[in-house]
């Protein structure tokens, strides 16, 4: 199994990002995932979280969001950790405004990893002392380490 601590990193993981709306915030993310592994084409990623967006939102609820997808060209699951500078309307079914997004990308083939990771992020983000600690995170290394190890 799959374990977050494989999935994300500190260089993946910013604060104060804007996003301005879902779209911008989305288009944000898949060039970001491009720019840690180059064998992504931003395009591509971006036209698979917006497809997965119109299935339903992935607004979490709690101003948190987890936009994820499967792709052909990803070799290994990747995410990305994000707290925007001022929160965007994603959906979520609470009508909260998001301000953390965790975005996951995995390969086409990885259906038990994808399921078993989005358990295991939508479980951290259950957790209201941990997201407290998440939005007051400053740094980059502070809002990763309270995710990964709160």
């Amino acid at each position: 199994m799959t374990n977050l601590n494989q999935v994300l990193e500190v260089g993946r993981t910013l604060v104060g990002a804007a996003g301005n709306s879902k779209k911008k915030s989305l288009e944000f993310i898949s060039e970001q995932l491009q720019a840690a592994d180059p064998a992504l084409s931003a395009d591509q990623v971006f036209t698979s979280l917006n497809e997965r967006e119109r299935l339903g939102s992935t607004g979490f609820g709690n101003g948190v969001a987890i936009p994820h997808c499967r792709m052909p060209d990803c070799t290994r699951p990747m995410g990305l950790l994000v707290r925007l500078a001022e929160p965007v309307d994603f959906d979520a079914m609470d009508q909260k405004k998001v301000d953390i997004l965790f975005a996951l990308v995995v390969p086409q083939e990885a259906n038990n990893d994808h399921l078993q990771l989005l358990s295991q992020i939508a479980e951290r983000f259950s957790d209201d002392h941990r997201l407290s600690n998440m939005r007051a995170a400053d740094t980059s290394e502070a809002l990763y380490n309270a995710f990964i190890n709160e």
